[in-house]
């Protein structure tokens, strides 16, 4: 029997950030099975996400279009299995790039090589990954005027326009995602649509204001990186950390403020006679102190390290959401009753 959580109507966003962005796999995952098993009523009516984001939206999306929340989770369970270093090769390649990162980043320095430099091996692996779990052909038969949109946020390099990706009005297509993904110092820019695209990290991460179009109760985000520090950033290593975290929450909390202060104006009575509502914005953080070169790291054990501090969080944050519905029922209760 399904927990009282008012039916809400949900958008998820989901934050971009490598190998970090397996916690959104888990936190989906989870958040799917209990919507399969009707445990919380709950409906999802927009996904959005940014880099590794934007592929954990695109597999639940995929499924959701396909109305099979089961399918939903094999595939963000089989991709991320697909993505981390398998081979000994592989976990070789792996290991000695995070301590190459690692060693430039205590000592100040910076690995710079161009992706146009050697060859894109790794933007074709990504893209067989993608195609080998989702039917982008089948995407169009599949997408209906009442299917919840998926949007893709990324950069377009030569007009510095943000772009999000719309399944209402684009085609979501491989390259689309590959656009959102292209961390420029890892990947070539992703020419698709007209545009010349980098990573969304650098836009809107992920695009949020662009949900309230399916007239969501709440949004959810699932954030990656830490708002806050438990102490001064003093070596290196950390001060960079600590750099990265905030540029990349910087358009996150741009765009929930907005969506705060629409509320505030709407409570207000800014907008006499019109449907405008309350959109409340609640997040979903990862918990775990990480250094950014761990974004890069494809180990397996890490990645289902991630994964499964994902579900224990979403386990969490759905638990937390029950109890405020009851607290919140409780006190509507006349005295006396």
């Amino acid at each position: 029997m399904a927990e009282n959580n008012n039916g809400r109507r949900v958008a998820i966003a989901c934050q971009g950030g490598g190998s970090h962005t397996a916690f959104t796999a888990g936190v989906l995952k989870k958040l799917l099975k209990e919507k399969a098993a009707e445990e919380h009523d709950y409906e999802i009516v927009a996904l959005s996400g940014t880099s590794g984001g934007a592929i954990c939206a695109l597999l639940a999306w995929y499924g959701l279009l396909m109305n099979d929340t089961n399918k939903a989770v094999e595939l963000l369970d089989s991709f991320w299995r697909d993505n981390s270093a398998n081979s000994p090769w592989d976990r070789l390649l792996n290991d000695w790039l995070l301590q190459t990162n690692r060693f430039f980043a205590n000592t100040g320095g910076t690995l710079a090589l161009s992706p146009y430099f050697y060859p894109s091996w790794g933007q074709d692996l990504l893209k067989s990954m993608l195609e080998k779990h989702v039917d982008f052909e089948r995407l169009e038969e599949l997408v209906k005027p009442s299917s919840p949109p998926l949007l893709v946020g990324a950069v377009d390099v030569l007009s510095g326009e943000f772009k999000a990706f719309s399944s209402r009005r684009d085609r979501i297509t491989a390259d689309v995602i590959l656009a959102s993904a292209a961390l420029p110092t890892l990947f070539k820019a992703v020419h698709t649509g007209g545009g010349v695209y980098w990573d969304g990290l650098f836009s809107q991460n992920p695009p949020i204001r662009g949900l309230c179009g399916s007239k969501p109760d709440e949004i959810w985000v699932i954030q990656i990186n830490p708002e806050t520090s438990e102490s001064e950033p003093k070596t290196v290593h950390h001060i960079m950390d600590r750099r990265n975290q905030l540029a990349g929450n910087l358009s996150l909390n741009q765009e929930i403020f907005f969506i705060e202060k629409v509320n505030e104006w709407v409570e207000e009575g800014y907008f006499p006679g019109t449907e405008s509502v309350i959109i409340k914005v609640r997040r979903i953080p990862m918990l775990l102190d990480l250094d950014y070169e761990s974004k890069l790291n494809r180990d397996p054990a890490f990645i289902q390290k991630m994964i499964a501090h994902g579900e224990e969080r979403a386990e969490e944050f759905l638990k937390e959401l029950v109890e405020a519905s009851r607290k919140k029922l409780s006190e509507e209760v006349p005295r006396g009753y």
